[in-house]
């Protein structure tokens, strides 16, 4: 068994009710093994983490996927935005299927659509191209022009689980206290996963919230720096954090 304890088989969570669950952002399989060693839950994999992280290839899936035992959530995004063009979706559609072929069975992605809205439509599409795997709509969430709205449709969208928010466009350095408020908004769909500028001084007022999913990039790494690799006692560090606040 890896470091993180045992999991829920569909989901990569912690098998014990309402403990708290840590993912941690990985680029290749060095990431990933320190990130298991340090006591992730999950991975998200991502590659140009330049611009935001786009679907990662194939073959940096496969290599990762090789590398460690604990679920991995692969990104599917086509460009730095938030919205897609219909040849972009179609790729997109056809990336989702190959990854399918070869292992992945979470996923994440998110869509807005001109307006500024979740594109149901879009977003209905990927899901057919992975389901019945789980996935996590990611920040395109927090750009949506009506937070209400959005999670109304986010909630009736399948095989949804998760959202990664930041309370205000993906910054909890700002967006803490928006994203406690709407808290309770989990009680009847998908979870809050909090990320975006996430700093351990962040856990314990969203945990006292009812927030229990924590997800970090450059907070994991050496000198927190995206040129620098995963460390695994940084990721100890924040796995020790979240294992000592109690469950609420």
């Amino acid at each position: 068994m890896s470091p993180g304890g045992s999991r829920d088989a569909d989901n990569g969570a912690p098998a014990a009710a309402g403990a708290p669950l840590l993912e941690v952002i990985a680029l290749t399989p060095a990431d990933a093994r320190a990130a298991e060693l340090g006591g992730a839950h999950r991975l998200e994999i991502v590659s140009r983490i330049d611009i935001g992280g786009l679907t990662p290839a194939l073959e940096q899936f496969a290599s990762i996927r090789a590398a460690v035992a604990i679920p991995l959530r692969v990104m599917l995004r086509t460009n730095a935005g938030f919205g897609i063009t219909a040849p972009e979706l179609h790729d997109l559609l056809q990336t989702a299927s190959a990854l399918r072929s070869i292992g992945a069975d979470q996923f994440v992605f998110g869509l807005l659509d001109p307006d500024g809205a979740l594109d149901e439509a879009a977003l209905k599409q990927a899901y057919d191209a992975i389901a019945p795997c789980p996935w996590t709509l990611h920040h395109a969430f927090d750009h949506a022009q009506d937070m209400k709205s959005a999670w109304r449709v986010a909630s009736a969208l399948p095989g949804l689980d998760a959202v990664l928010s930041g309370g205000v466009r993906g910054d909890l350095a700002q967006g803490l206290d928006a994203l406690r408020s709407r808290a309770s908004w989990q009680a009847s769909g998908p979870r809050w996963l909090a990320g975006g500028g996430l700093t351990l001084a962040l856990v314990e007022p969203l945990m006292a919230a009812g927030i229990r999913q924590f997800h970090i990039g450059r907070a994991a790494r050496l000198n927190h720096s995206w040129s620098e690799p995963v460390s695994a006692a940084a990721v100890r560090r924040w796995r020790e954090t979240l294992d000592a606040v109690p469950n609420g």
